[in-house]
């Protein structure tokens, strides 16, 4: 049990980075603050670093990773196009991707407690990747 939950909540986590990283790319091009650029550009490299560890603990476990759900990322490609299309400002970025870490948090939490028998490292990658979406909803308050 604790093998198959590892290897499952490390490919929710994978698909998690990678749904974090494409949001990222969405909306970067949108953001007119030079700090606001800057910080979703470390975030995103912080996406990253994680996401290559995920791999590195799915390899491990001669298991590979998982993409987002393509209809919830259609969904918030749509919602990111339509939104940018009628407000594009730093304050509709801000909101999108704290729209998008809340529900982030929500899903790796509820993975987290689904799949309790996983190991520690994946455990705490997991932890590292809530506290990641965590740290970013709240940054992006300040452009609200």
């Amino acid at each position: 049990m604790e093998q198959e939950d590892t290897v499952r909540l490390l490919k929710e986590c994978d698909a998690g980075v990678k749904m974090g990283v494409a949001s990222i790319d969405d909306v970067e091009g949108y953001v007119k603050d030079r700090e606001l650029r800057e910080y979703l550009r470390r975030s995103r490299k912080e996406h990253e670093a994680l996401g290559s560890e995920v791999q590195n603990l799915l390899g491990r476990c001669h298991e590979e990773g998982k993409d987002p759900n393509p209809v919830a990322k259609g969904m918030s490609w749509m919602k990111t196009t339509m939104k940018m299309g009628w407000t594009p400002s730093d304050r509709s970025v801000a909101d999108l991707i704290t729209d998008g870490c809340d529900m982030g948090v929500k899903s790796l939490n509820r993975y987290l407690n689904e799949y309790a028998a996983a190991d520690e490292d994946a455990q705490n990658v997991c932890r590292r990747l809530i506290g990641l979406e965590e740290r970013m909803g709240q940054e992006m308050r300040r452009y609200l």
